[in-house]
C-alpha cells in the first residue's frame, strides 16, 4: 500500500481491507470506493486498530498534550477500508519518503501529509534532542518546542514550498547547515544543532535574517525545501 505521487502537490492512497493510512484532517481531496474516516485519537486507537503498531507512546501522549497546549498539535485522520484515497494541502509540494525500518524519520507535524498506519509514530520534546540547547533551537527557530518522528516500514508524504531537495550528510558531506525556515525533515543518525552567525549588521538589526542556522552532522538525508516561508 505504498503512496504514490499523481503529481507535484496530489498523493494517492490504494486502501485494502485491513490498511489504513493516517493523513492531516481537510487534506483529503477525493476517495473512490469503500472508505470511512476516523478521528486520529490522542492514545492512537484509530491507527493501531489494523495491524496494532501504529500509535502514540506514553511519553508521546504527554508530549502531545504539551503540543496541543502550545498550539503545535495537527489534527490527524485515520482513513480505512478499501479503494484510493488522494490527497493535497493548500496547494503544496509534496514528497514521498520510503522508509525501509532502519532508520527513523523526524519532521514537524506542520509538515506531515499522509502515512500508512503500520508506521510507529511518537511526539518528543526538543528538550530530550539536546537538553535546553534543544528547546532554544525550537524557540528561536520558530520551530516550536515538540517534534513528530516515525519509525517502520511504510510510506510518509511530506509538504513543501516549492518542493524539496534531499541532501546528503555523511563521509563527503560530514556537515550541512539549514536555515531553520527551509527546512522539512530529517532521516537517520543525524544530529541537529543550532549555529549562530551573528556579525556586526545583524547585531544593529541590518542582517539577512540568516544568523540562526541548523547544523546537520552525522550519517543520513535531510530535506530543504525551495523557500524559506513557514505554514
Amino acid at each position: 500500500m505504498p503512496l504514490e505521487l499523481v503529481n507535484s502537490k496530489v498523493v494517492k492512497s490504494t486502501l485494502a481491507p485491513g490498511q489504513n493510512v493516517l493523513a492531516r484532517k481537510g487534506s483529503m481531496l477525493y476517495y473512490t470506493g469503500d472508505v470511512h474516516f476516523i478521528p486520529h485519537s490522542m492514545g492512537g486507537s484509530a491507527g493501531a486498530a489494523p495491524g496494532g503498531r501504529s500509535g502514540v507512546t506514553v511519553g508521546g501522549v504527554a508530549g502531545m498534550a504539551g503540543r496541543m497546549m502550545s498550539g503545535e498539535h495537527v489534527a490527524m485522520m485515520a482513513a480505512e477500508g478499501q479503494g484510493e484515497v488522494f490527497y493535497g494541502h493548500a496547494g503544496l509540494y509534496v514528497e514521498v519518503i520510503e522508509l525501509d525500518g532502519s532508520s527513523m524519520l523526524t519532521v514537524e507535524a506542520d509538515r506531515l501529509l499522509v502515512h500508512e498506519g503500520y508506521l510507529q509514530s511518537s511526539i518528543v520534546a526538543l528538550t530530550s534532542q539536546g537538553g535546553v540547547r534543544g528547546a532554544v533551537r525550537g524557540a528561536m527557530t520558530g520551530q516550536g518546542l515538540f517534534t513528530t518522528q516515525l519509525t517502520g516500514q511504510g510510506s510518509v508524504a511530506v509538504l513543501s514550498h516549492g518542493g524539496a531537495i534531499a541532501l546528503q550528510v555523511g563521509p563527503e558531506h560530514p556537515q550541512v547547515v539549514v536555515d531553520p525556515q527551509a527546512y522539512v525533515c530529517h532521516l537517520g543518525n543525524i544530529t541537529v544543532d543550532i549555529s549562530a552567525n551573528v556579525g556586526w549588521r545583524e547585531a544593529v538589526g541590518r542582517g539577512s535574517g540568516e544568523a540562526i542556522q541548523l547544523k546537520m552532522t552525522g550519517v543520513g538525508t535531510v530535506w530543504v525545501q525551495a523557500s524559506e516561508q513557514k505554514f
